[in-house]
């Protein structure tokens, strides 16, 4: 399974730890993960490993919404910050609107997600 990572700066602290709260579940189920670019390098300091791609402004949102139409994406955790202006706005949206065309599980907050990782282990 092939998870996409992703944090807005204000969430990236919250990303980690959610990462450590569900190891278990991601070494259970052999995940992969890739990320935007400071995002994977938070993660990999925290002892994951991650395929880290470009930072999100710089195109990262759009790599990882290239590999969900390539169909090598099984899930994607974004923890959105809603109350900051994000300069990759129509990146983000294009990534979450392809998530929905190819019916690829998003979830934007971390009571999401581990509903989202929980349910997959069924």
């Amino acid at each position: 399974m092939t998870i996409a990572i992703i944090a807005h700066d204000g969430k990236k602290a919250e990303m980690v730890q959610f990462l450590n709260t569900h190891k278990q579940i991601l070494i259970k189920k052999n995940v992969d993960l890739i990320s935007t670019g400071t995002t994977g390098q938070k993660a990999i300091k925290a002892g994951f490993t991650v395929n880290a791609l470009k930072s999100g402004p710089l195109g990262g949102d759009a790599q990882i919404a290239a590999l969900v139409a390539e169909d090598k994406v099984d899930m994607v955790l974004f923890f959105r910050d809603p109350l900051a202006k994000h300069p990759h706005e129509p990146d983000i949206f294009m990534l979450m609107r392809l998530c929905d065309v190819y019916d690829v599980p998003l979830a934007t907050n971390p009571a999401t997600a581990s509903l989202l990782l929980k349910g997959s282990e069924i």
